[in-house]
């Protein structure tokens, strides 16, 4: 025999509650993180084909397809500008744009940090800050993604700038040098232990730092795009357009020149990071 119970009927109604609010904010989620499949709705879905090499999980995922998309883009985009200056030495189009972000990072990233013997790393800082460009921008386009805002991806980027600086300290001072010029002068004996660790953690706090500024910033934007538009299904009122859909615009806006800033801030650290490795008499 059936008993009525109110507690079942509550419980039953809270879950259903729980499953709609789920529901309602999951798809932000999906969208920010990375996925197996090219989300084109309502045109379809592609599905991504999963791929195992001994014993590893190297599938295919949208980020990386958008990587490789920078990629692309990069090369041939470079291509193009090394056959128009065989044309003509006066640059335009997207060869003057592209002429003026590397006179820029060469004039006020790299040579006021690095100094003397800049130009041994120039190539390393344009080829990083051209390329997290290129994702932040893709990023912004419609059924685009972000690779930037995917840790293992800043993460890897973080790492190729740790070797980078730690190679060009030991280049320029020898690898003993280099280590021993990472204890300041004039120290106390005892203290020395002390500060070893210190430098030590130093030099990988800094990657870390990197990383970790890169993949927030990058990751905070569109989660905030997302969930001001996101407003009108959860509240489930159109009441609420007239102030999402302005406020989401002003931060898409805000996004294209964060877009530029993170590149540029990821660019300048790591310059920053060697110019300290390769001069540490300053």
């Amino acid at each position: 025999m059936w008993i009525f119970n109110p507690n079942t009927v509550s419980d039953t109604a809270n879950a259903v509650v729980e499953t709609s609010k789920k529901q309602d904010t999951g798809w932000i989620m999906h969208h920010v993180l990375d996925a197996r499949e090219l989300d084109l709705s309502p045109f379809g879905v592609i599905h991504l084909p999963q791929i195992h090499l001994f014993g590893m999980d190297i599938s295919l995922t949208k980020h990386v397809i958008f990587m490789w998309l920078a990629f692309l883009i990069l090369v041939v985009t470079f291509i193009y500008m090394a056959k128009s200056y065989r044309k003509s030495l006066v640059p335009h189009g997207v060869t003057n744009l592209s002429e003026i972000l590397i006179v820029f990072v060469r004039d006020e990233i790299a040579k006021p940090t690095i100094g003397k013997g800049f130009e041994t790393f120039l190539p390393y800082l344009l080829t990083v800050f051209f390329f997290i460009l290129t994702c932040n921008f893709l990023g912004l386009i419609p059924y685009g993604s972000t690779a930037t805002s995917n840790i293992s991806v800043t993460a890897t980027l973080a790492v190729i700038s740790f070797f980078v600086i730690q190679i060009g300290g030991m280049m320029k001072n020898g690898a003993f040098g280099y280590f021993k010029g990472l204890i300041p002068h004039g120290i106390p004996t005892w203290l020395l232990p002390i500060m070893l660790v210190v430098e030590l953690l130093g030099l990988f706090t800094k990657p870390f730092a990197l990383a970790i500024r890169l993949f927030a910033n990058m990751t905070a934007g569109h989660i905030v795009i997302l969930a001001l538009l996101g407003l009108i299904i959860i509240l489930h009122t159109y009441v609420i357009v007239p102030i999402s859909i302005p406020f989401a615009l002003f931060i898409y806006l805000l996004e294209i020149f964060f877009s530029l800033l993170q590149a540029y801030i990821f660019t300048m650290l790591s310059s920053l990071f060697i110019g300290m490795a390769v001069h540490q008499e300053h």
